[in-house]
């Protein structure tokens, strides 16, 4: 479980976009890409480089009132993303 404090920003080699024809965000990598679910997007579109763990969910929260806090869904899937080496932590 990362910090509050903890900033996640997307590792230089992976690049973060909405794809038209996959109707979806994906992350283009040199060897391929990964084509991501409506909420891992919206948590990678919070990862700039900028904004701690606690801005990121405390923003998605506030976006999306009806999901009911999102603390533990959104510290799992950053977890995942670092392990597949998809974010670092600056």
């Amino acid at each position: 479980m990362f910090a509050p404090e903890q900033i996640p920003a997307i590792r230089r080699h992976f690049r973060f976009q909405w794809e038209e024809a996959q109707q979806g965000y994906v992350l283009l990598y040199p060897e391929g890409m990964v084509k991501l679910n409506g909420g891992a997007g919206e948590i990678l579109a919070c990862c700039d480089g900028q904004a701690s763990v606690a801005e990121i969910i405390q923003r998605l929260d506030v976006k999306f009132p009806d999901a009911g806090g999102l603390h533990n869904d959104i510290q799992q899937f950053l977890e995942v993303a670092h392990e597949q080496q998809w974010l670092e932590f600056v």
